[in-house]
């Protein structure tokens, strides 16, 4: 399954019968599924069904949802009032000779308000129907626009985060293959140190004073830290190449590789230590970065 952003824009429109309508859908970034939709007056009846439809297309992102219809036509029908042409005609027969006897004229019944209303033809059952069916079919193609436009451009992203992936692990390398992390670099470091402090006349306890060295020297190790940071690695290329809805699983993993190079920053007792170590966190901040913007 792709991955996917969270961002994106899709617009479809289309006709049935006599009316036209248009959906159109952005996506940002969002910690869920938050859909918000904007429906013509009357049309509230499709809420239900484009937040079902919405959700089985996205797990996660802010999505707008516009809908728009129209009459693609003036198109007017007219009505007869029979009970009001019946009414004029009757007392036109009562009134007899009192009135101009001769026929009367389409223009003049048009002229007697009610006789005849001029309206848009009421739409039956099947065609609300028809027309309902048509725009919840261009919005499954516009949610499928959508999902295009977003994997995309998760795809996109997909490349970038490898990228940054293949850095910390390079990062790491670098942190492993220091001369400083040598069991013998850090024997000779602490003997001097050792030696410098007895040296100057201190009181303290030889035996004491070793016993702490040997304890900062177990602390001062960064073994376990560059452990998970390679099993850090695996889990992120394993996610990124399984796809689907994992941008939370990735953001928990960008606080676990900071969490490792705080450490070894703490640890550090060699500038090129700390030196990759800064470097990482920057490419972890960036991984992180750009995490947010997946689904």
């Amino acid at each position: 399954m792709p991955l996917q952003s969270m961002t994106g824009f899709a617009r479809r429109e289309g006709s049935s019968g006599r009316h036209r309508w248009a959906w159109e859908l952005r996506s940002v970034n969002g910690k869920g599924l938050d859909v918000r939709l904007r429906l013509p007056q009357g049309l509230e009846r499709f809420e239900p069904g484009v937040r079902r439809l919405a959700a089985e297309f996205f797990s996660r992102g802010n999505l707008q949802v516009s809908l728009s219809v129209s009459g693609a036509e003036n198109v007017v029908e007219a009505v007869v009032n029979q009970a009001a042409l019946t009414a004029v005609l009757g007392l036109r027969e009562q009134l007899g000779d009192l009135v101009d006897p001769a026929p009367l004229k389409f223009d003049t019944l048009l002229a007697i308000r009610g006789i005849v209303d001029f309206r848009e033809p009421e739409e039956s059952e099947a065609q609300r129907a028809a027309l309902d069916d048509d725009i919840m079919t261009g919005l499954k193609l516009a949610l499928s626009d959508l999902r295009d436009m977003r994997e995309e451009e998760g795809g996109a992203l997909c490349q970038i985060l490898l990228g940054q992936v293949d850095t910390i692990e390079t990062l790491t390398a670098t942190v492993e293959a220091d001369p400083s992390r040598s069991p013998a670099a850090i024997a000779e470091k602490l003997t001097q140190q050792v030696a410098l402090v007895v040296g100057n006349g201190s009181s303290l306890d030889r035996d004491r004073l070793y016993a702490e060295v040997a304890l900062l020297a177990t602390k001062a190790d960064l073994r376990e830290e560059l452990d998970r940071l390679g099993s850090h690695v695996v889990a992120a290329r394993d996610l990124l190449s399984k796809g689907g809805p994992v941008g939370r699983k990735l953001d928990f993993l960008a606080q676990e590789f900071n969490r490792e190079s705080n450490t070894i920053c703490s640890k550090s007792n060699a500038a090129a230590v700390s030196a990759a170590g800064i470097e990482l966190k920057v490419v972890i901040d960036q991984f992180r970065e750009q995490v947010q913007n997946l689904e």
